[in-house]
């Protein structure tokens, strides 16, 4: 059985890693192996250091590696989209409310989204920013500065959204802007020159692992069930089923990414990474595989 080594950050990301190394075993032959890469600089040197073979999450900084010269693959897309709700007190009727105030924005994840996003609502330089770090507030805690009055809203994941709606907090229905989102992979280019059979029947995997959790998420969650719970850190059943259905509720069968999604990641990695301006953001990505699984209707015969 040949092997791969998939790197992650973020436990929230489990149900579709665990689906993707589950369907590989039983599938395709390749033993994924798991690997959680907590500090960053760490997360970012693993591709390049042996310590994995592909990522699912956090690609940005790759930008700015291609940018140098390293030569980066990037090959599915499997989020439809960012996914965040934004939580505002409940008097707020509409986003014309947020001029002259303040947003709490999270330090983790894709900060600089929430520019793109004030700058669509035609609200840039209009509206303040906090930067507010997990460490600080507890984890996707940042609707505690818009509880206390000091902001005016914040963006808040599905699955942390009950504790803000319980502080009296509501959702503001507002467009999202097109972004990759998370699930997305990469690899170094000569990984996937390297081992073109293995780099295809990865990606066959993950497509099929998708129309698992989408097409029989109750048979998927009984499977993952068990080891998703201690390292997600959540005992009780309903709250596990509820944040695995709030992530498969985020996934798409196809996973490909949008123009706009692409062009609007690659500005957010920009905003982060300076060194990662001048790119051409499609240089980076290869969809030939997604693309052949289709044609051969493979994707779609999953969809039945």
């Amino acid at each position: 059985m040949e092997n791969l080594k998939l790197a992650y950050r973020d436990v929230d990301r489990l149900p579709v890693i665990f689906a993707v190394r589950e369907t590989a075993r039983r599938h395709y032959g390749i033993d994924v192996r798991v690997v959680q890469i907590r500090g960053e600089d760490a997360f970012e040197a693993a591709l390049f250091d042996g310590s994995a073979d592909v990522l699912i999450e956090h690609l940005e900084f790759l930008y700015e590696k291609a940018a140098h010269g390293e030569k980066i693959t990037m090959f599915c897309a499997p989020s439809k989209g960012g996914g965040l709700h934004l939580v505002v007190p409940q008097h707020v009727r509409e986003v014309e409310e947020f001029r002259g105030k303040t947003m709490a924005v999270r330090t983790s994840g894709q900060p600089y989204a929430v520019t793109l996003w004030l700058r669509t609502m035609g609200l840039s330089n209009e509206v303040e920013t906090m930067m507010v770090s997990d460490g600080e507030i507890g984890r996707w805690g940042q609707w505690k500065k818009v509880a206390s009055g000091e902001c005016i809203a914040t963006f808040v994941s599905p699955l942390y959204l009950p504790a803000a709606l319980d502080a009296q907090l509501k959702v503001l229905p507002v467009p999202e802007i097109p972004i990759v989102g998370q699930f997305a992979q990469a690899c170094r280019s000569s990984f996937a020159r390297e081992n073109p059979e293995l780099v295809r029947r990865y990606v066959k995997t993950v497509v099929h692992a998708l129309a698992w959790l989408i097409k029989r998420p109750v048979e998927a969650y009984a499977a993952l069930r068990p080891e998703l719970a201690p390292l997600m850190n959540v005992s009780d059943d309903i709250e596990l089923k509820r944040r695995f259905d709030a992530v498969v509720n985020g996934i798409k069968l196809k996973p490909y990414p949008t123009p706009a999604a692409v062009a609007n990641t690659y500005e957010i990695a920009t905003l982060e990474y300076l060194g990662a301006k001048g790119l051409n953001p499609l240089s980076v990505w290869d969809l030939h595989w997604v693309k052949e699984l289709d044609d051969e209707g493979f994707i779609d015969a999953l969809a039945v």
